[in-house]
């Protein structure tokens, strides 16, 4: 795989501001690389649910021996980091390892292989693999990869989200996101004794919770609290009487997410509303993992605390891995980047994998 393919083509998906909060932008990216699939004759298609944009490239309607996931959205960021900019060994920019080089490297793999089978007088049919790219994976994959998957039929899949080039992931923590609101009752700032604070009452619901999460274990795998989002008051002079909190709890297989929500709403003042239940993803078993290992024998296989679009492929009886290249963990940063020569290093392992 050349290097200035893969910057070219990686720097032109980076330059859009794909973010969540720019659905027209969403879809602008995955009309490029629609357009990059016909331009190469490649037969793809283009799906839309409740405004998210799905594309998949595969050997058959519907079915492939492997898939390769990745996505094209991306979090928030400041205008700097959707300008790519290429700087020792490193391209810079949001999304350039969360998850548009996989895009780039996805396409390019394709393409590459299809080429050689054409020169053998054969067809995209005869295929091993495909891909799935979406375009809701940060906000959780319900109107991507979710009802995406729900229609393939695959023996394996790569998530090409996460892990490193020596770090293969078979298991990744679920997610709980909970909504606390605590009530009072409004007074004058002035005379506060009138009223009763809600967020005095959310910081004591707070002590309380924290509770629930002092727990330890190798390597933190473990549950952890993080809170994230907090609201409340409207005016300097007034007591608030209503108060929120937005907690991202991660948790692991040793936890039972709905008996945990139920001891919380027995033990907190405030009134606990799910905002996100997503489950634990385990890898599954395939003679498909057996076949990495002698590929990329010095390749850890363990856990990772983040979530990707994997977590849907247990529930679609699909064994799969999360795998990918090198970031240094800048994931979500103002350093964002990806190390090129690991990209094409993962190209060099995809491409003997998928050549078996």
């Amino acid at each position: 795989m050349p290097m200035e393919k893969l910057v070219d083509l990686l720097s032109r998906l980076v330059e859009i501001p794909s973010t969540y909060s720019r659905p027209l932008e969403i879809d602008r990216c995955a009309n490029v690389v629609v357009d990059w699939l016909e331009a190469h004759r490649i037969a793809c298609s283009k799906q839309i649910h409740n405004g998210v944009p799905t594309i998949t490239a595969l050997p058959e309607p519907d079915r492939t021996s492997i898939l390769l996931m990745s996505h094209i959205d991306v979090v928030e960021a400041p205008p700097a980091l959707f300008k790519p900019r290429r700087h020792d060994g490193r391209l810079y920019g949001r999304g350039a390892i969360d998850d548009k080089y996989a895009v780039a490297l996805s396409l390019l793999l394709l393409h590459d292989h299809l080429e050689r089978l054409r020169a053998a007088g054969r067809s995209q049919r005869d295929l091993n693999f495909g891909l799935l790219i979406t375009g809701d994976e940060e906000v959780g994959g319900k109107n991507g990869a979710r009802p995406a998957l729900a229609r393939l039929d695959a023996d394996f899949a790569i998530a090409l989200d996460g892990g490193r080039l020596d770090k293969i992931i078979i298991k990744e923590k679920g997610i709980l996101r909970l909504k606390l609101t605590s009530r009072g009752r409004s007074a004058h700032g002035a005379r506060p004794w009138l009223g009763e604070n809600a967020i005095e009452a959310l910081i004591r619901d707070y002590g309380v919770l924290r509770k629930y999460f002092q727990v330890d274990a190798p390597g933190h795998w473990h549950r952890t609290l993080n809170w994230s989002v907090v609201k409340a008051g409207d005016s300097v002079n007034r007591v608030p009487d209503r108060a929120e909190a937005i907690f991202d709890i991660r948790y692991t297989e040793a936890d039972d997410p709905d008996d945990l929500v139920a001891k919380l709403r027995g033990a907190l003042q405030g009134e606990v509303e799910i905002l996100t239940l997503d489950p634990v993803f385990h890898a599954g078993r395939s003679p498909h993992m057996d076949r990495l290992k002698e590929i990329v024998p010095e390749a850890e296989w363990g856990p990772e605390h983040g979530a990707s679009d994997a977590r849907f492929l247990a529930a679609n009886g699909i064994p799969g891995i999360v795998w990918g290249a090198n970031g240094n963990m800048s994931q979500h940063t103002d350093d964002e980047h990806v190390e090129l020569d690991s990209v094409v290093q993962l190209y060099r392992y995809l491409d003997r994998f998928l050549g078996m």
